[in-house]
């Protein structure tokens, strides 16, 4: 299994839309960061079986939520890099930025 790094960019988006959905509904954040970390335990286990998006990042839907995980795999230490957590209907070049600056 590999390990994980979430980025500081990408806790933030986490936040962010955990506290929006609070603001809908009370739990409904707690119930988005609990879907959010079985997926990103899912790609710790299998990184690879994501395909690749854009260039080298891969993405990955959550179930409920229509947010989309963007990450590199780092072979040589063995970690998934979380770069991003977009709603999908954001603007892609997001975590174009991102990336550039990983």
């Amino acid at each position: 299994m590999y390990k994980t790094q979430i980025l500081p960019l990408a806790q933030k988006d986490i936040k962010e839309a955990a506290v929006w959905y609070n603001q809908k509904q009370k739990g409904l954040g707690l119930r988005f960061t609990q879907e959010l970390r079985k997926k990103v335990h899912l790609i710790a286990k299998s990184p690879f079986a994501s395909p690749i998006r854009y260039s080298h990042v891969r993405t990955t839907v959550l179930n409920v939520f229509p947010y989309m995980i963007h990450y590199v795999i780092d072979e040589s230490t063995y970690t998934v890099i979380i770069i991003a957590v977009l709603h999908t209907s954001r603007n892609p070049r997001l975590w174009k930025e991102r990336d550039k600056k990983h």
